[in-house]
This record gives C-alpha cells, structure tokens and sequence, in this order.
C-alpha cells in the first residue's frame, strides 16, 4: 500500500513539477510530460501502471479522458467561433473523413498494418488532441483566428475520432460474422443521436437546476462532475467511445448557455483538467514497454514521416479550399497536429480487442500510435511559436498594457506608453469617456470588459498587464478579480483603491481586486479634478541620474507609476513596496 501512494506521489510530482518547469522555461510542457512518463516507466521500471493499478488502470484513464473533453468543450463558445466556423466545418465534414482514408493508407501501404489494424489505427488518428493542443496554444502566444481554430478541430475531432475507430471495429465484427450491415449502420445512427440528445438534454437541465436554485453553490461544481460522469456512462452502454461525444456535446452546451458561476465553474474545471492531462499524460507513457518502444523499425519512421508530411498538408489543403483562411494559416494548421491521451488510450482499447479475436497487428498498431504522439509533441511543440512568429501569426510578446477606464489619467499614461513603443489599449463602457483617447490617437475598445461575450471580442494576445483606472474602486476590484486569472495576479494593477485609506488590510486588500499603484494617498478622484491637467513625464535614468536624484528633482507630489526596461518589459511602481529601475530604464510618473 505505502508504495503505491508513493508511486501515486510520484505521478502527480512528475505531472505538476513538468507544468511548472514548462511556465519557468517557457518549454512545451506536453514534452516533459512525455519524458516524465518515459523516465518513470519503461526507462527505470519503477512504474508499471497496468501492473500497479490492475483492472483500475483503464477505467481511471477513460474517465479522465471523458473529463478532459467535457472540459474542452465547455471552452468552445459560439461567438469565438464567428470567424472561424467555416474552416471548422470543413475540418470536421470533410478533413475528419478524409484523413481517416489517408490515414488508413498509409498504415496499410507504408506501415505494412494489416488492413483492419490499419482502418481502426487511421480514425483514432484522426484526432489531433485537446490534451496537447491546450498547453502548447497557452505558451505559443497565436492570434486569436487561428489558435481558435486549432482548439476547436482538436475539441471536435478527438470524439469524431473515436467513433471512427467504433465502425471500424464493428465493421470488422460483421467481417468476423457477428453482426450485419444493417445492424451496424442503425446502431451507428441510434448511437449519435443518443449521444447529441443526451449531451443537450443534460446540459439543458443543468442550466434550468443551477439557474433555479435548486442545487447550493458549494454543490454545483460537484454536481456538474457526476453529471459528466453519469451522461459518459450512459452513452457508453449504448456504443463503446460514443461517451466521448456526449460528453463534448454537453460542455458545448454549457458554454453557450446563460449558465450562473459559469466563470467559477469553468475555473474549477481547469484546475480538475490541469491534474488529470498532467497525470494521465504521465501514465500513459509510463504504460508503454520497451519491446513495444524496440519493435519499432523504419516502416514506422517512414509512416510518421508520411503522417507529418503528406497526410496532414493535404488533409488540411483540401478541407480548407475557399474557407476563408490565409495560406499562413493553412500552413500553419498543416503542419500542427500533435496527437495526445485519447490517441494512446484508444488505440490501447482496440488493440486489445483485436488480440481477442486473433487478428495481428496488435502491439504494431500501440507502438506507431506512441511514435506519433511522441513525435508530434515534440515537433510541433518546439515549432508552434516559432513557425507562428515566422508567418506572422504571433501575438507578439505579452508585454502590452490594457487600461480600464477612459480618464484623463488613462490617456496620459496611455500615450507614454505608446510613444515608447508599447501596445496599450484603453477599454471602457461608455463612448464618450474615450472621446479624448481616440482623438490622441490610443487605441480603444468600446465594451463592458465583464461580459461573457467581451471575453470574445476582445484579443488579449499581446497584453501582459492590466490597469483598472476607474473612478469606481469596486469596480476595479471586481474587473481585476475577474482578470487575475488571465493575467496572473502579480501582472493586475489598479490606482489607490480606497481599502488603503480606510484602513483595511493589505492582505484582506491582495486576495480581491489588483495591487495598489503608488500614487500616494490619492484616487483617481482626486487626480480626476485636476481634468486633463494631469501631466506624465517619461525620463531615462543614467549612470550619473539614478531614481534617487530623479525624485530629489520633482515636486513633492510626484510619484512614479513604471518603468520601461530596454526589453521594453515594464515594472510597475506598487504601494507598500520599493520600487526598483536601474540604468537605461526609462521611469514614467506624474
């Protein structure tokens, strides 16, 4: 017993510790989890996970998997969809198809599959995985359309793909003399219908019982759990793997319903995600054994390179004719394709189906499906950013500012940061309040920044900071609680919240809202008097002029707000805390 919880302790160190040294190295984090799994596993023996976790092993993997895409699809709103819903349903009626076909050919003529190992493998590879896809577009940094696109083929196709690989095995039954053509096809049918009103139909009564008030809020992420769990069963008993589209279909739902908490829900479900593709992940690789790892010759590698480089491009090239998309993305979504947890744990489930029935290509069919998930997470992992940067598809560096609130404030510290070359955007829900920023030539987004569908509509690729600068202290705390989760706490910033002046706290103060700017014992309010009067000034410190002498020069009143390093990264002037520039950093105060 203790050295299972051990190796359980060692599944989730591994999984989490990766997740971290990928945020600290700003390394695909889906490679370490692989290397993680590696180490662990065939490399050291130290985990076996069938022998370990016995008939649990499976099971815990499905229902992970059925989570992680539920998870996906609670994600994929309509209104991102608005630009990209052509590709995607090109990607989905006519890519999904036709990879299956290409895939299957290269199995069978390349890998030298036989042909039903070869059918069942081609659907399974047909997805291109949420588990791998979600990390590598949170560090690639892509613009919107695009990332937008690969999350939701990835979301899509990882249950299209499934099910694929579903007729082909029951396909294989009817060659075997169990079952007819007929049967299969209105199985087929009575299964997806199933699944689609059993996915809608949940999440329709999971919104009329939340919204209603039937179920306490500490209740509903717990509850929505079982429920995912409860509607991937069901699907299953009618057609094995058709629970993973239930289950997608039921995130999709949710996503685009007026579901209440659905911010806290969401985020509790990232957390629940973010343990199960770091463990699962970890698993996985873990389960591959080494003589499947040695089996492995140069068919394999012939069909990996086909894969990555027939297969894929024209796949994409065909699927994507007249749907809108620029060749950089085509190229882009051609070469992206990184296979993850339901390709592995698929094709393990059928491969043992087939060793059932005596049919070969078993071990041969595990130990191709390895080799692409291993290599597209490698290559596509280390690629994605810069391929992305190289044809223009990269938000750019996060080292933009986003200010809430159209002041006389904001637009003098607005055009600072612009004239020194920074991206600085000024949003704000009353047209009028950006009258004089767009005049000065900032750009503006006119929205209120805590609705759902302003989530959507506004890019925050490229935007590593944000200021709530309101004349509204609790507005600014509720806008910055909300975006702390983006942006990271220590990167949401808001001017002089009163809390300080009454007295609260600083650490009731830091756990709502954003750290206080160092703007003395004055709001906004107070600068807001002074109309456009309020006066920025940017200076360059020196060897021989350090931030000592520049404060020594200005009035008593000024105080500083940033500092813009030579990177053109920015350290923000806080209350409580010194604040640090050195030589070259240019200071902007008031």
């Amino acid at each position: 017993m203790e050295l299972l919880v051990a190796k359980l302790a060692a599944v989730g160190l591994a999984g989490i510790g990766s997740q971290w040294l990928a945020w600290r190295f700003r390394i695909p984090g889906i490679v370490l989890l692989a290397l993680a799994g590696l180490a662990l596993g065939p490399a050291t023996g130290f985990l076996v996970p069938e022998r370990d976790f016995g008939q649990l092993f499976k099971p815990m993997v499905a229902v992970a998997v059925a989570i992680i895409l539920f998870e996906g699809g609670f994600t994929l709103n309509f209104h991102e969809i608005r630009h990209t819903s052509t590709a995607v349903r090109r990607l989905v009626i006519i890519g999904a198809p036709l990879a299956w076909v290409l895939n299957t050919a290269a199995g069978y003529y390349v890998a030298g599959l036989p042909l039903p190992a070869a059918v069942i493998l081609g659907g399974v590879l047909v997805v291109t995985g949420p588990t791998v896809i979600m990390p590598l577009l949170r560090q690639s940094n892509l613009t919107s359309r695009p990332a937008s696109l690969l999350r939701w083929e990835a979301i899509v196709n990882d249950p299209v793909g499934a099910l694929f690989a579903v007729i082909a095995f029951e396909a294989l039954l009817i060659s075997q003399g169990t079952g007819t053509v007929p049967e299969l096809i209105a199985h087929a049918i009575v299964a997806l219908i199933f699944a689609l009103g059993v996915g809608i139909l949940a999440g329709r009564a999971v919104v009329w019982t939340f919204n209603g008030g039937h179920v306490p809020e500490y209740l509903k992420a717990p509850v929505l759990l079982v429920v995912v769990l409860g509607t991937y069963v069901a699907s299953q008993w009618i057609l094995e793997e058709s629970g993973l589209l239930t289950v997608t279909v039921l995130g999709i739902t949710l996503a685009n319903s007026n579901l209440a908490d659905l911010v806290e829900i969401r985020r509790f479900k990232e957390t629940i995600t973010t343990l199960l593709v770091s463990g699962v992940f970890v698993l996985l690789s873990a389960s591959i054994d080494m003589a499947t790892i040695q089996a492995l010759d140069w068919r394999a590698a012939a069909f990996v390179a086909v894969m990555l480089f027939v297969v894929r491009p024209v796949t994409i090239f065909i699927a994507t004719i007249g749907s809108g998309l620029t060749w950089q993305e085509r190229v882009l979504t051609g070469w992206i394709a990184p296979r993850g947890v339901v390709a592995i744990a698929v094709t393990s489930f059928f491969a043992a189906k087939l060793t059932n029935f005596y049919i070969d290509g078993s071990r041969e069919m595990v130990g191709l499906a390895f080799a692409i998930v291993m290599t597209t997470v490698v290559l596509h992992g280390f690629t994605l950013a810069p391929l992305a940067q190289w044809l223009g598809l990269a938000a750019g560096k996060r080292n933009g500012v986003i200010i809430v609130g159209g002041s006389a404030w904001s637009v003098g510290l607005a055009k600072k940061l612009k004239d020194h070359g920074l991206p600085v955007l000024i949003v704000d829900n009353n047209w009028n309040q950006l009258r004089e920023a767009r005049s000065a030539g900032i750009p503006t987004h006119y929205g209120e920044i805590l609705s759902e569908t302003m989530e959507y509509s506004l890019d925050l690729g490229g935007y590593g900071t944000m200021i709530a600068a309101t004349e509204n202290d609790a507005y600014n705390t509720l806008v910055l609680t909300d975006y702390a989760f983006d942006f990271g706490r220590q990167n949401v910033f808001q001017i002089a919240p009163a809390t300080r002046k009454l007295g609260i706290a600083a650490e009731a103060a830091f756990q709502l809202g954003g750290r206080a700017l160092q703007a003395g014992q004055s709001t906004l309010s107070d600068f807001a008097r002074g109309g456009s009067e309020i006066g920025f000034s940017a200076t360059k410190l020196t060897a021989k002029f350090d931030l000592k002498q520049l404060i020594a020069s200005k009035d008593a009143r000024w105080v500083p707000v940033l500092a813009i390093k030579p990177d053109l990264s920015i350290v923000v002037a806080t209350a409580g805390k010194p604040f640090a520039a050195s030589t070259d950093d240019i200071v902007i105060g008031h």
